[in-house]
């Protein structure tokens, strides 16, 4: 039954006062902290008795919420994989490494189409790639060392995935570039991107090879989770676009991190103002 599932509500700036206010709400017991440190930002309540009001109340005071299964464990998954671009990381690449010829409003508006689900994603990389042609390889590495930040909680996730030996994927439609330096600086064990085609030192506007799309995504998501014996309640996959969809429909858990409105609709969870980290509490 629906009312079996606990309410599990979590923020950066949440207070167990309002808390308290959605225990009264739901009709729920009161709320137990997920942490004990003085200071706790997340809450789960058991019992529920009323859902209507919850998503509403929790939307206009920036409160992600979820309806959690009982008993369901982290320690029991085998795979986690993540987009990059707005996922792991809090920019768009190639938005960034389009600014440095100052096309980034041109290619950011191809980048939001994209992800909202308005235009084929293969055809719109493409498009946005032809735009770079020309500008030196070297402005890969200044996005990456100037630019390219990790999510809120990105590193805490990771940490988690590692003690339970839950193997990590990241999947982009994104560059090599950058999931092979994250790859090795984050300890990751699989990534899949598109590789740009540099000639003379200059990027020549086309990408090398099939391009990693949607179906791309989904596939490598599935071969390494066959290959690692998971079965589909063992595996989470979180992006924030329409090209994650078919990939996170394959996962046993889905996320959208601060996702467009197309993802949030079709995920099993939403995070909109927590961090990476928000992911654990989702599972016991």
């Amino acid at each position: 039954m629906r009312s079996a599932l606990n309410l599990l509500v979590q923020s950066p700036d949440a207070t167990a006062l309002q808390a308290q206010a959605l225990a009264g709400l739901s009709g729920s017991a009161a709320p137990e902290p997920l942490s004990e440190s003085r200071d706790p930002r997340a809450w789960r309540l058991r019992g529920v008795t009323r859902r209507e009001g919850v998503a509403a109340w929790c939307d206009a005071h920036r409160i992600d919420h979820a309806w959690i299964p009982e008993g369901r464990r982290f320690a029991d998954l085998k795979l986690l994989a993540m987009d990059m671009d707005s996922t792991l990381i809090t920019i768009e690449c190639i938005d960034e490494i389009g600014a440095a010829m100052g096309k980034k409003d041109d290619i950011s508006a191809i980048t939001a189409q994209a992800m909202r689900g308005e235009i084929d994603y293969p055809a719109s990389l493409r498009r946005r790639v032809a735009l770079l042609a020309g500008l030196s390889e070297d402005v890969l590495q200044d996005v990456y060392d100037e630019k390219l930040r990790l999510s809120p909680g990105a590193e805490q996730l990771i940490a988690r995935c590692k003690r339970h030996g839950v193997k990590l994927l990241l999947v982009s439609g994104g560059f090599t570039f950058f999931t092979e330096r994250l790859r090795e600086r984050l300890g990751l064990d699989e990534t899949l991107s598109n590789v740009l085609e540099i000639d003379s030192g200059k990027l020549s506007g086309r990408v090398l090879g099939t391009i990693v799309d949607a179906d791309a995504k989904a596939a490598k998501f599935r071969q390494m989770a066959q290959r690692l014996g998971a079965t589909r309640e063992q595996t989470v996959a979180i992006g924030d676009g329409a090209n994650d969809l078919k990939m996170m429909a394959e996962a046993g858990t889905s996320v959208a991190y601060r996702a467009k409105p197309v993802v949030r609709a079709k995920a099993t969870h939403a995070l909109n103002y927590c961090g990476l980290d928000g992911v654990l509490n989702l599972f016991e």
